[in-house]
């Protein structure tokens, strides 16, 4: 699943001249992807999208301005808090492994991974196979995650999240 995932962002890396999902399906059947990793990779990718459309910044509220005719009220997500706390369930912390959630909490606190994005990282990372998630594979579900939101990550995060960690050396 993860090659077709790759295929797809370095192929339709802008979000959005990528096609829908069954035109999507035929090219990468000509591409020469496996039926079932395509299946798996487009169940996947449709979750993606639902959870990006589906998030929400509640932003301030001015009561004061005009807002015109009566706007049916959607469900936001509420800002976090600078003092909150995120608290990984067992099963996370089980099919994520140390590695990948010690990376989230890294990019977390550098600040290019915002509390909906990450949310929306440890969804699509739970609905990953592999147990645990392996690293490489949880740098494909961010930069996946940027892609959704139409983002490019900063190039230092880019290239931490592109960087094959095998031939660093340590110092």
């Amino acid at each position: 699943m993860f090659e077709v995932l790759v295929y797809v962002y370095e192929n339709y890396w802008q979000g959005d001249a990528c096609p829908e999902l069954n035109r999507l399906g035929r090219k990468l059947t000509a591409a020469g992807f496996e039926a079932e990793e395509i299946r798996e990779a487009l169940v996947w990718l449709d979750a993606l999208n639902v959870a990006a459309q589906g998030t929400q910044i509640s932003l301030p509220h001015d009561s004061t301005a005009d807002t015109g005719p009566a706007v049916a009220a959607q469900p936001a997500i509420q800002v976090q808090s600078e003092h909150s706390l995120r608290i990984y369930s067992v099963a996370e912390q089980s099919h994520l492994g140390a590695q990948s959630l010690g990376f989230v909490c890294f990019l977390e606190s550098s600040g290019v991974l915002p509390p909906h994005m990450r949310e929306i990282v440890i969804d699509r990372a739970m609905a990953a196979p592999g147990d645990p998630v392996t690293l490489d594979d949880l740098k494909i579900i961010v930069l996946m995650v940027y892609w959704s939101f139409g983002e490019e990550p900063d190039a230092l995060v880019l290239d931490e999240l592109c960087d094959d960690t095998e031939f660093r050396v340590a110092h």
